[in-house]
Order: C-alpha cells, then sequence, then structure tokens
C-alpha cells in the first residue's frame, strides 16, 4: 500500500483504496488532449482540482472557463496557476461555459472535469489512444468514483450494464448519456451539433447532447477501465439541483422525444409533485418555456428512439 503522501504525489486519493494503474504516460497525449473545467465561486475547490490535474503523467494543456465568479477564483488560478489558460466570463452561463473552454481547446480531443474532479493517471492517453484507433466514437464515459470512500457513481453502473452494443471492434457499452466530469468527447464533433445547451444550466443537461450526437451519426462508448474522480463540495444546493435534473429532464423529452412519451414524463412529474416541491416548480418552469420548446422540437430518428425506448426498459 502506498503511503498518503505518495499516492498525493502521484494525484491519486489517499485512503488505502486499490488504484487502476497505467505505465508512464507515452509521448503525444499534450497534444491531443486538453482538460477543460468550468467553475462559478469555487476557489478553494477549484485550487485543489487543478494541483490534482497538474500533476497528471499526461501534463495535458489546461482551459478553466469561470463563470462571472465574485470570489477572487481567477486572481486565484493566475497566480497559483500561470501555465492554465483562463476564461473569465461576465455572466453566469452555466454548463454551457465549456463550449466556450472546447472551442479554445488546441487538440482534436476534450476531457472534462468538474471544480471538484479529476482524472487518474495515465487515463488520458487511454482516452485518447482509444479514439485515435476509433474514429465514429464521439464520447468516451468513464467510471467515476465518489468522495473520499470512492463509491461508485450510480450513472457509471448503469452505464456499465448498458443493453447497447458498442461500435464493431470496440469493447464497452454503448451508451446513450454520460456524466460530464467523466466524459472525453471529440471536439469536432462537440462543436458540430452544438454543445452544451445554454437553456438547460447545470443538472442534467447532458442527455440532449449525447441524443444530439447519436442523432449526428457518433457512437458513445462507456469504458470502465478509465477511471476519474469526484468529490462533489457540501455547499452545493441539492434542491435547487433536483429541481434543474427535473425539468431538463422533462424539456429533453419534449425536445427530442416522441409526444407519447414526453406526455407520460410530465404524468411522472406532476404525480411526484403532489408530494416534492421541487417537481412541481420544475413543471412550472417546463410550462414557462413551453413556447420556446415547441419552436425547438427536434425528434430523434427512429434508429436513435429505438435505443433510447430500450434504456427506459432497463
Amino acid at each position: 500500500m502506498s503511503a498518503p503522501g505518495e499516492e498525493a504525489a502521484r494525484g491519486e486519493p489517499a485512503g488505502g483504496t486499490r488504484v487502476h494503474r497505467h505505465p508512464v504516460a507515452r509521448r503525444g497525449t499534450a497534444e491531443r488532449v486538453t482538460v477543460v473545467v468550468v467553475t462559478r465561486n469555487r476557489r478553494a475547490s477549484l485550487l485543489r482540482t487543478l494541483e490534482r490535474l497538474e500533476r497528471l503523467d499526461d501534463r495535458v494543456p489546461i482551459v478553466v472557463v469561470d463563470n462571472a465568479s465574485s470570489d477572487g477564483t481567477p486572481e486565484a488560478v493566475e497566480r497559483a496557476h500561470p501555465d492554465v489558460r483562463l476564461l473569465r466570463l461576465e455572466s453566469n452561463a452555466g454548463a454551457a461555459g465549456r463550449n466556450l473552454g472546447v472551442e479554445a481547446a488546441p487538440t482534436p480531443y476534450v476531457a472534462f472535469s468538474d471544480d471538484d474532479s479529476w482524472w487518474a493517471p495515465g487515463e488520458l492517453t487511454t482516452a485518447a489512444d482509444l479514439l485515435d484507433a476509433h474514429p465514429r466514437v464521439a464520447l468516451l464515459a468513464a467510471r467515476i468514483h465518489v468522495g473520499p470512500d470512492e463509491r461508485l457513481e450510480e450513472a457509471s453502473s448503469l452505464m456499465a450494464r448498458s443493453p447497447l452494443d458498442p461500435p464493431a471492434g470496440m469493447e464497452g457499452r454503448g451508451v446513450l448519456g454520460f456524466v460530464s466530469c467523466g466524459a472525453v468527447v471529440r471536439r469536432s464533433a462537440f462543436l458540430d451539433v452544438g454543445g452544451f445547451a445554454a437553456e438547460l444550466a447545470v443538472g442534467g443537461e447532458e442527455d440532449i447532447l449525447a441524443l444530439d450526437l447519436a442523432a449526428a451519426g457518433w457512437a458513445l462508448v462507456y469504458r470502465d477501465e478509465l477511471v476519474a474522480y469526484h468529490h462533489p463540495a457540501a455547499e452545493r444546493s441539492h434542491e435547487t439541483r433536483r429541481r434543474v435534473i427535473v425539468r431538463n429532464a422533462l424539456e429533453t423529452a419534449w425536445l427530442r422525444r416522441p409526444l407519447r412519451v414526453a406526455a407520460r414524463e410530465t404524468v411522472k412529474a406532476l404525480a411526484l409533485g403532489v408530494r416534492e416541491r421541487t417537481a412541481r416548480e420544475a413543471v412550472f418552469e417546463l410550462v414557462r418555456r413551453a413556447p420556446r420548446v415547441a419552436r425547438e422540437r427536434r425528434p430523434l430518428p427512429r434508429r436513435v428512439e429505438a435505443q433510447r425506448a430500450l434504456l427506459d426498459t432497463e
């Protein structure tokens, strides 16, 4: 077992748990992968994350998109991490701030981290090699370990059991969703479909992007051997996040799924709203957005809807 100090020197969490190992990163990863981090008023957490990311064997470029922080985050990044490219936004763009980071990335692939998450050493080299070898793949989803006890993220467990097949000749599971802090994307594919929707803020914003990538003919693959770590900040508002997640799930359904599916999901949310205030608020927000949603509705191709419907039965 490694000593805690030795683990920290490699950018790995302490605690004595087994960590997935890789050979020393091969040359060329820094020319292929950029890490994009979006943040807002989370200075201390972000600085810790950047320390871990800069210790990675890969030494990849890092772009931080600051969503109009008021706690001195940009100045702290410039002082402590001068090699990080910092993009300062004048207003909070939410998850769509990542789009600007991807546009600024000088590499063909982009790995996302939150300001409280990071990648295990060597993983970005593995991801770049996989994307090089499989040009039909637009996104790789990683196994995410959460918190000091490194429990498996629920979404990772679900993706590992996906009934969808990956492209021919590739291991893993096909997916139609992902968690941003454990995803590596092909930059060109991401930009071609428009990236993250500005209207969805943060919370379940990944779903419609995943569907749009699949609709454009790209594959998304979960690879269990890719590892990322996520230590969620304690100050997050769970009620606010829950409301946004429910609202975004409903909006995604109305924008991309058959009307019968969207109506069914709305009825479920209304039933949940009888006893959960956040669900009621989510439905009310969706109603206010209805005119825009109606204008922008674009149902999925049949093949993608059939895959999404299969996931509904799991």
